[in-house]
């Protein structure tokens, strides 16, 4: 079976041509974009187990190098210490001999022992009109393991003194009436500790004991305790705070015994820094259960050189007058009949410093309050002995100033003078036996 296809022949003949219906502009489709819903995620309550295998980070060298340990400073020990004696002995105008000896034992750190002892006397041109004084000190330390230092010290004084001057000059006295013998045996112990406790904590505590006698059976004891206390608080403040007791009994031959007793204490706070140290505090104080308020503040300011200091304070205190203190004072005294402590109100400002590198002053003014004041006034009967008057109140003005030239310790020039005006006495017409004026000089040279 066959089908027929009718067939054409393709033209040739034709030209090719493009229609361009638009211009070409490129264009995009738009995206379907998926949008994402934040949701946290969940808490994972697991606890993972992680282990560490570190390996060893020490190095082992044959060089094994020391440990490094902080050490404490050592005290300086660039002072030597010399185990210096000397013996001193001459020969003054009224027949004046002098002798004195010292000797130190010890290596000076931890333990050491000085013994000290003087000898002068002198006769004036007077009838009796001699004197001698004899003195032997022991005194000692020692430092334990602990960093604490024991002080020691052991004394003995003997004086002896004439009266004399009496008038009229055509009187004559036993021997015994116009002589006069004291004798001091004293003692003192003590401790304190060279480092401060971790604390920061430092104590002094001090006693002394002096037994008092003459030549007319007269006896007094005098205890003295001292009990300070500092703490400091900081690089610049401390705070202080110390009880003092002062004890005397005084038994005249053939009389009832006086007992004279005081205590304070001292709380204060304390400023120091190098160019500035004040104290700010009070003084509480019972004088035979009478009680007294005293104020304790000083200030000193000083430049950064330290050339150029400035004083000033406010303080008050009692000061025990007993037997032995105005024996020291006016050895021509009767024995007292009574015992007050005196009150002293003091209120001074000065100044101090050096220039160059070998002068160096130093000047001071004061106004004094003082209650029961001991005055010795002349027995007018035969004129050679002394009454102990108390005066109830009196002012004092005060001052003082010294000067000094200093090269080494191979030559020093001291000059010094003390000025007290005494006002508004209450009982007494003038302040008897006390030294209105009083001027000292000093030299020392060294070959």
């Amino acid at each position: 079976m066959a089908m027929a296809v009718p067939a054409s022949a393709q033209d040739t003949t034709k030209k090719k041509s493009v229609d361009i219906l638009s211009e070409f502009k490129p264009v995009l489709k738009e995206s379907a974009k998926i949008n994402f819903n934040p949701s946290p995620a969940p808490n994972d309550t697991t606890r993972p187990v992680l282990n560490y295998n570190i390996p060893n980070q020490n190095l082992l060298f044959a060089y094994q190098p020391g440990t490094l340990q902080p050490l404490a400073m050592d005290i300086d020990s660039g002072g030597r210490w010399d185990n210096s004696s000397y013996v001193k002995a001459g020969f003054g105008s009224l027949k004046s001999p002098l002798v004195e000896a010292g000797f130190s034992f010890g290596d000076g750190k931890t333990a050491g022992l000085n013994i000290y002892a003087k000898h002068l006397a002198a006769e004036g041109k007077r009838d009796f009109q001699d004197f001698s004084n004899t003195r032997a000190i022991l005194s000692g330390f020692f430092q334990t393991a602990k960093s604490i230092e024991w002080n020691a010290k052991l004394g003995m004084e003997q004086e002896r003194y004439n009266k004399y001057g009496y008038l009229p000059a055509t009187l004559t006295f036993d021997k015994d009436s116009i002589r006069n013998r004291f004798q001091t045996i004293s003692g003192a112990l003590g401790f304190h500790n060279i480092h401060k406790t971790e604390y920061g904590i430092s104590y002094n505590p001090d006693l002394r004991i002096d037994i008092f006698t003459d030549n007319h059976k007269t006896t007094e004891s005098n205890t003295f305790l001292n009990l300070p206390l500092q703490k400091t608080i900081g690089k610049v403040f401390a705070v202080n705070l110390g009880i003092t007791f002062d004890l005397t009994r005084l038994k005249p031959n053939g009389k009832d015994a006086i007992n004279n007793t005081l205590y304070y204490i001292s709380p204060a706070v304390l400023f120091k820094t190098p160019n500035i140290n004040i104290q700010a505090g009070i003084r509480p104080s019972w004088d035979n259960k009478s009680f007294r308020m005293f104020p304790n503040i000083t200030a000193e300011v000083g430049t950064e050189d330290q050339r150029f200091t400035f004083q000033a304070g406010w303080i008050g205190y009692l000061r025990k007058p007993s037997y032995q203190y105005p024996a020291s004072q006016n050895p021509w005294l009767y024995v007292p009949d009574q015992l007050l402590n005196s009150a002293i109100d003091e209120r001074y400002a000065g100044f101090k410093g050096s220039v160059g590198d070998h002068f160096s002053y130093s000047a001071k003014v004061g106004f004094n309050r003082i209650k029961n004041q001991p005055l010795f006034v002349n027995d007018k009967v035969d004129g050679k002995s002394f009454f102990t008057v108390y005066e109830p109140s009196m002012n004092v003005l005060h001052f003082g100033a010294e000067v000094g030239y200093t090269v080494q310790e191979q030559f020093s020039l001291l000059a010094g003078m003390t000025l007290n005006q005494y006002s508004k006495l209450t009982v007494n017409e003038k302040a008897w036996g006390l030294l209105p004026l009083e001027v000292k000089a000093a030299m020392k040279l060294q070959v």
